[in-house]
């Protein structure tokens, strides 16, 4: 194979291996559950918003598809992140958000933790 040629090859390689490694799994607010411990994007509509104030790291609590305590899946953001958001529950508020990261279990209910605004979409 020629010089060129293999330089191309892997590059496309190098390409295609790169985007299977960041390819999330795209869930349901139900099917999260089943999907503990691995990176996702988990979607839904938010209909319960709560910033916790007096809680130890003042936590945002964005729930969607059921309101608290009923929640099927939590969207977290931690206070010292929360700068990052502007105002979490008028910005993600009523609507359909993708959020994309690690879901954890919390209690019984999956999250994600978001850092990053880039990890929340609204759709």
């Amino acid at each position: 194979m020629t010089r060129p040629k293999l330089t191309v090859l892997i590059s496309i390689l190098t390409i295609a291996t790169a985007s299977s490694a960041h390819a999330q799994k795209l869930l349901t607010t139900a099917e999260a559950k089943d999907h503990i411990g691995q990176s996702a994007t988990v979607c839904g509509d938010v209909v319960s918003t709560r910033y916790a104030t007096r809680s130890r790291g003042n936590p945002t609590f964005i729930n969607l598809d059921k309101p608290y305590p009923n929640q099927v899946f939590t969207l977290l953001i931690w206070g010292n992140d929360r700068p990052k958001f502007g105002n979490p529950e008028e910005m993600y508020g009523k609507k359909h958000i993708c959020a994309t990261g690690k879901v954890t279990d919390f209690k019984g209910v999956p999250e994600i933790v978001a850092s990053d605004p880039a990890q929340v979409t609204v759709k």
